[in-house]
C-alpha cells in the first residue's frame, strides 16, 4: 500500500534498516537508546528493525555499558561476516584485487602485472577474472556470498541499457569498451553477483571521503597523482562525488603532446610518465627496463639523497617543476569550486609524499585567488595505495545499505542504481 508520498510500507521498512545499518556502520557500537536520537526513528521503531537485522544475522552484540541508574545497555554493531564484496584498481602497473569483509578488513589480495601489455582490454578482463578466482579461493569464501565486485578504472564510465558499464577512456586508448559485458562473459561468479564499475579518481575519491582524511567536509576535492592525473570533486549537490577530468585541463597553449592526443593539458606535464620523460629528455639518469614506480623512486633518492649527499640538479629542478604545475592547476579547482580540503592520493602521489606536498600548497595558494585560498587546507591522503580498491568495494556496500541489508535480486539484467542514491544521502559523519 502506498502513501501520499508514494512511498510504500516496504520501502519505509527499507529506509529504516538502511538508516540502522548506516549508523551502526559509521558511528558504532551503539546500544538501541542512542539509536534512536542518531536515526530519528521512535524507540518501537528501532527495536523492530534490530530485531529484524538480528535475525538476519546483519547486526550483532558487541559488549554492554552502564546505564544511569538502570540495567546495562547492550551494545550492537554491524556484523563483520554478514557480507562480502571485492575491490578492483585498474592501475598503471598493475591489477590490485582484494576481498573485505563488511567491515572492509582485508581477507585476501592479488596483484597482477601489466608490464608491457599495459591496458590491452583482453588482458585487463583476464587479470579480473583471475584476480576474482584467486582471492575467493584463499579466503575458501563461495562466489555467490559475494554483495558484488567494484571495479576502479581510468576513464569515463557510462551505464547504457543494453551493455551495462561502458568506458571511455582516450588516454589509454579505450573507445567504448563493454568492460561489464566483457567480465560477464566466462565469469567465475554467478548472475546475482553485480558488477559496479565506476572512474578511479571517483572510488578514490569515496573511500578518503567516507572512512579517510575526507571525513567530515561538506567541500572536497580528492586527487589521484598516478602515471597521469586526475580528481573527484564532492559538495553538498554531489555528496557521492562527481569525477573531473582535471588532468585535461589545458596549461599550456601549443605545449606538450599529452597521451589523450592534445597539446599542453596538465597531464602532459604533471603525470609521473610524463614526469620520468621530462627527466630522461634533460639527460637524467632514469633506470633501464624499469616500471615506472622504481623510475619514480630512483627519481626521488636522486633529488632528495637520503645519505646526504648532493642532489642531482636535473631531478630536483623536473621534480619542482612538476609541483609548480601541479600547484597551478589545484589552484583553478580552488577558484571554480572553493573547496574546504584538497586530498592528494595515488600512488605517485603518495610516493613523493611530504617531501613534494609542501611546494605543491605553496604554489596553489600563491596562484589561487585570496579568499577561497585561505579556506582551503591540502594534505595527503590517509588510506594508502589501497585506497581505490577501497573505494571500489564501498560501491557494491552502498548498494546493500540502500536495500536494507537485502542482497540483489535474482539474475538482475545489470546492477541497478541504488548504490547511488546510497553514496549521495549523506556523507558520514
Amino acid at each position: 500500500m502506498a502513501g501520499r508520498s508514494g512511498r510504500t510500507v516496504r520501502d519505509l521498512r527499507r529506509a529504516n534498516r538502511t538508516a540502522v545499518l548506516q549508523r551502526l556502520y559509521f558511528d558504532g557500537p551503539l546500544s538501541r537508546f542512542e539509536l534512536g536520537p542518531a536515526t530519528g526513528l521512535s524507540s518501537g521503531s528501532v527495536s523492530n528493525v534490530v530485531a529484524d537485522l538480528v535475525a538476519d544475522g546483519l547486526v550483532e552484540e558487541a559488549g554492554s555499558v552502564d546505564s544511569d541508574g538502570g540495567r546495562p545497555r547492550t551494545l550492537l554493531r554491524v556484523a563483520p561476516e554478514s557480507g562480502h564484496m571485492i575491490g578492483v584498481d585498474v592501475g598503471e602497473t598493475r591489477v590490485r584485487v582484494e576481498l573485505f569483509d563488511l567491515a572492509l578488513t582485508e581477507l585476501a589480495r592479488a596483484e597482477l602485472p601489466l608490464e608491457q601489455q599495459r591496458y590491452e582490454v583482453e588482458v585487463i578482463v583476464d587479470h579480473i577474472r583471475s584476480g576474482i578466482a584467486e582471492v575467493l579461493a584463499a579466503a575458501g569464501l563461495a562466489p555467490e556470498r559475494l554483495l558484488g565486485v567494484g571495479i576502479g578504472v581510468p576513464g569515463i564510465v557510462e551505464r547504457t541499457p543494453d551493455r551495462g558499464a561502458v568506458v571511455h577512456g582516450q588516454t589509454i586508448g579505450w573507445d567504448a569498451i563493454p568492460l561489464e559485458s566483457l567480465l560477464r562473459s566466462g565469469s567465475p561468479l554467478p548472475d546475482t553477483v553485480p558488477y559496479f564499475i565506476d572512474n578511479g579518481a571517483r572510488t578514490l575519491g569515496q573511500a578518503e571521503m567516507w572512512f579517510g582524511a575526507g571525513r567530515g567536509a561538506r567541500n572536497a576535492l580528492v586527487v589521484l597523482f598516478g602515471s597521469g592525473v586526475g580528481a573527484c570533486l564532492v559538495t553538498p549537490e554531489a555528496e557521492h562525488g562527481r569525477a573531473v577530468e582535471w588532468g585535461h585541463l589545458t596549461v599550456r597553449v601549443r605545449g606538450r603532446r599529452c597521451r589523450c592526443g592534445a597539446l599542453g593539458c596538465l597531464e602532459a606535464y604533471a603525470g609521473a610518465e610524463s614526469l620520468l620523460a621530462r627527466w630522461r629528455e634533460e639527460g637524467g639518469s632514469v633506470p633501464e627496463a624499469a616500471d615506472e614506480e622504481t623510475a619514480l623512486t630512483a627519481m626521488l633518492a636522486a633529488a632528495y639523497p637520503p645519505d646526504g649527499t648532493a642532489a642531482d640538479p636535473v631531478a630536483l629542478a623536473v621534480l619542482e617543476e612538476t609541483a609548480e604545475y601541479l600547484g597551478a592547476g589545484l589552484s583553478d579547482l580552488i577558484n571554480l569550486f572553493q573547496p574546504e580540503r584538497i586530498l592528494m592520493g595515488g600512488w605517485a602521489g603518495l610516493q613523493l609524499g611530504s617531501r613534494f606536498l609542501p611546494a605543491v600548497r605553496r604554489h596553489a595558494l600563491s596562484y589561487a585567488l585570496r579568499h577561497p585560498a585561505e579556506k582551503v587546507t591540502i594534505e595527503l591522503g590517509r588510506l594508502g595505495p589501497d585506497a581505490v580498491t577501497v573505494g571500489a568495494a564501498v560501491l557494491p556496500l552502498a548498494d546493500f545499505f540502500a536495500r536494507g541489508g537485502r542482497r540483489p535480486d535474482p539474475a538482475p539484467e545489470s546492477p541497478p542504481p541504488a548504490w547511488r542514491t546510497a553514496l549521495q544521502e549523506r556523507v558520514p559523519r
